[in-house]
């Protein structure tokens, strides 16, 4: 075996925007070559996402640095035919395409399940979709906003109470979930391909994946349940499942789930250990019963110290609680540096986010800076078996970029 598991895995990665691309970099991580293929010009239009109002200003690309590390780039026009011949002459030697083009567009680009798998039976096709391959809505275009936050009932969830309106997500933030769940359905696939020889059609979609994450709720109502209204956290029926907010403004989350052995912990902890034998809270019933006058009075002890003291206070007791992270956190996260979820690029001291799996035995690779617009279509072309006179036709005429 090579540096990684995927070590002479070829995949073709014809996709746009975050959650398909994403799913080629995980199998990068991991050793596998990764071609992007992306239009000549302008190239994937994620490329220009940090230029769009809103974003973070940066002298980085910093979507594009994620998504796109460790490929190289052929930029090529699929809507002419030559471009579709050069797809299909890469495909007939890849072992993984990934797409995420709605039905009807690989159809008209030539690049559809029923045309490729003919030209290599081992080829495993992963297409992804906002809605399904199937009904009305197989080829309408969608985003993790939409088709993953809002469609799943999560957008409408998390709102602070029914009062508010209903929360934003933020950019990537179904996408990456997706990329993950895109990736186990080509790793299976592999899998399958080991025992029978043959490749196959995976899919996945957003809607999908978002009901997923809300799946818990989702079953509930599937089930019938009876739900109770969402009430704001000054109100929430557990007081020692709430957040809470420190003296220098930064927040915390309980979750106390055993609240039998952890709650005088907590008393301990807060410098309050009258609370155990206070009247009001003295059971699990009498603090659910209570819980607005127990929030009430857990937010006065908060408030008097800022957040690193009450880290301090509070690990190390058998407690279950997080820090509500920001952004201005991570880059220092010395708990994600030492675990590998923040690494640097080959050669550079810039941290880039890791891909969520590890496997002992393996390494993963060192995160390349990602390419510029065609930077390696020369290259793919020439190992696809052209020569220096047909490369040159196809770029005379557009169709390689």
């Amino acid at each position: 075996m090579g540096d990684g598991i995927f070590e002479g895995l070829r995949v073709l990665d014809c996709a746009s925007f975050i959650a398909a691309p994403a799913a080629a970099t995980v199998l990068s991580d991991f050793g596998a070559e990764v071609i992007k293929i992306e239009p000549p010009g302008a190239g994937d239009p994620y490329r220009n996402l940090p230029n769009l109002p809103g974003y973070p200003r940066s002298e980085h690309n910093f979507a594009w640095l994620l998504e796109a590390r460790n490929k190289r780039s052929l930029a090529l026009d699929l809507s002419r035919p030559e471009g579709q011949a050069v797809l299909h002459r890469l495909a007939k030697n890849a072992d993984v395409f990934i797409t995420n083009f709605p039905p009807a567009v690989r159809g008209r680009l030539g690049i559809s399940w029923p045309e490729l798998a003919p030209l290599n039976p081992r080829l495993i096709y992963a297409s992804f979709t906002g809605y399904g391959e199937k009904g009305e809505e197989a080829n309408k275009p969608g985003f993790d906003s939409n088709a993953y936050w809002a469609r799943s009932g999560l957008m409408d969830l998390v709102r602070a109470d029914q009062s508010t309106t209903p929360a934003r997500s933020v950019a990537g933030m179904g996408d990456h979930p997706c990329a993950m769940a895109l990736y186990g359905a080509i790793v299976t696939a592999l899998y399958k391909r080991e025992r029978t020889g043959k490749g196959s059609h995976v899919r996945s979609n957003l809607m999908a994946n978002g009901v997923w994450a809300n799946g818990l709720l989702a079953q509930a109502k599937l089930c019938g349940a009876k739900f109770s209204e969402r009430r704001p956290r000054e109100h929430a029926l557990n007081a020692v499942t709430n957040h809470y907010q420190c003296r220098d403004g930064r927040w915390l989350i309980l979750s106390l789930l055993n609240e039998e052995r952890q709650w005088p912990a907590l008393a301990k902890c807060l410098g309050r250990e009258d609370l155990v034998t206070d009247a009001r809270f003295a059971t699990r019933a009498d603090r659910h019963a209570r819980s607005v006058e127990l929030i009430k009075l857990l937010d006065e002890i908060f408030a008097t110290r800022d957040l690193a003291e009450w880290r301090q206070r509070l690990d190390g007791n058998g407690l279950v609680f997080g820090v509500v992270g920001i952004l201005d956190d991570i880059p220092t996260d010395r708990q994600m540096i030492d675990n590998g979820v923040l690494l640097p690029f080959e050669s550079d001291t810039l941290l880039t986010v890791d891909s969520p799996i590890w496997v002992d035995g393996s390494r993963k690779a060192t995160p390349r800076r990602p390419p510029g617009v065609g930077e390696h279509s020369d290259e793919v072309l020439r190992e696809a078996g052209y020569d220096e006179a047909a490369i040159k036709q196809l770029r005379s005429s557009g169709t390689v970029g």
